[in-house]
């Protein structure tokens, strides 16, 4: 079995509201080995044989069966997760406008198209300071003052670029690569 992250999307916001300890369960009872869960907006470490993608539409269905509500799943190994926060290129760099919590990794259902990234990105250019940039089936986005007051909110995101996301910031990335490395 291989051990991976599952990053739940939209988890204890808006009406999709769970305790972690009922996602450990509910999992652990579907054969996903030992379960670990990471702080309460969905990141869910687990073992798993078997083909990734799958695991996805697995999760997604288990959620909506168990749970009474639809969530995008995307699912990560730890050198995926590793990759998020080495390849952000708003991480650790000077100068670093935001902070680990406003510098975020996007995990995304499928590579977008560049043309789409690079029109977001040109669309934006003069509405605010955050910065982004595309990786592997992540976008890397530099909030700066926060995702609060930012135009950027996952569902534009989302409608322009054309697939589904879920965004995690350093501090959290740092924190689940922390407890996956440990199993």
């Amino acid at each position: 079995m291989a051990r991976y992250l599952a990053l739940l999307g939209s988890i204890n916001v808006g009406g999709n509201r769970v305790k972690m300890v009922h996602i450990k369960s509910a999992f652990a009872a579907s054969g996903f080995g030992e379960v670990t869960t990471v702080a309460a907006s969905g990141n869910v470490i687990l073992d798993y044989a078997g083909d990734p993608m799958m695991l996805e539409v697995q999760i997604e269905a288990l959620l909506e069966r168990e749970f009474s509500f639809k969530s995008c799943v995307m699912v990560r190994t730890a050198d995926e997760v590793r990759a998020a926060i080495d390849e952000n290129p708003f991480h650790g760099t000077e100068p670093q406008h935001g902070s680990d919590k406003m510098v975020h990794s996007i995990f995304l259902s499928q590579q977008p198209e560049k043309s789409r990234v690079d029109a977001v990105i040109e669309e934006h250019r003069d509405k605010g300071s955050e910065r982004l940039a595309l990786g592997d089936r992540v976008l890397y986005l530099d909030y700066v003052h926060g995702v609060g007051v930012s135009d950027l909110s996952n569902k534009f995101l989302e409608r322009r670029l054309g697939c589904k996301g879920t965004a995690r910031n350093m501090n959290s990335l740092k924190n689940i690569l922390s407890k996956m490395e440990q199993s």
